[in-house]
């Protein structure tokens, strides 16, 4: 007679090895792009780009500094910032990534850095605004919005952008934010099943160098 003990360790031991194996799959699934293989990636479309403003001063202009159609007086980009966009722009183009919907912040800096960057036909949504509180946390609202929209599947062939400010990316993404600077874009695979997996970043400097990359 057969011990009962013995199958049930050996039980244990079939669910264990499941378990692992779900595990190097996810983590093969999650696995980080850079450089080459992330261009390529891209370039097949089905990704997510979180992206934050290009880089902004913390405080609004004053009247006689701001851009002519910064009618309100918003925070609004640096010339880093505008020449980071517009080299992001320069650079999308000679890697030939294909961009289909682009949804911004209705905020100032957000859509300058969308309109620097020639992202096409921008869809603006409260949910990834800042309701005139620069830099105060995201409502549990914004951050379940900005959530369901990373892991939706971009149109075929085509990446989707998104471009907010970075306490909406914490709020939505968590730990996955962390560090992010002025203009930096996280990457993100949606899974088809309500999830995504990030699978790289992007820093809006780095959007020339992958140009001169053999």
């Amino acid at each position: 007679m057969r011990n009962p003990m013995w199958r049930r360790d050996l039980k244990r031991l079939g669910v264990a090895a499941v378990v692992v194996g779900l595990a190097v799959t996810a983590a093969a699934r999650a696995e980080r792009l850079s450089g080459a293989p992330l261009v390529k990636a891209l370039r097949h479309g089905g990704y997510v780009l979180l992206m934050r403003h290009a880089s902004s001063p913390p405080t609004p202009p004053v009247a006689g500094a701001a851009e002519p159609d910064n009618t309100r007086l918003e925070r609004q980009l640096d010339e880093a910032g505008r020449n980071s966009a517009r080299a992001m722009a320069v650079a999308i183009k000679a890697l030939r990534i294909p961009v289909g919907e682009v949804w911004s912040s209705p905020t100032y800096r957000a859509l300058e850095t969308v309109r620097l960057a020639a992202l096409p036909s921008p869809k603006t949504a409260d949910q990834l605004g800042d309701h005139g509180q620069s830099m105060q946390a995201a409502s549990a609202g914004q951050a379940a919005w900005l959530s369901a929209k990373i892991a939706e599947r971009p149109p075929a062939g085509t990446d989707t952008i998104i471009v907010t400010q970075y306490p909406n990316i914490v709020a939505a993404v968590g730990q996955g934010a962390s560090g992010l600077t002025d203009g930096e874009a996280l990457v993100f695979h949606p899974n088809g099943k309500g999830g995504e997996d990030l699978v790289g970043r992007i820093k809006i400097e780095d959007w020339p160098k992958l140009v001169a990359r053999p």
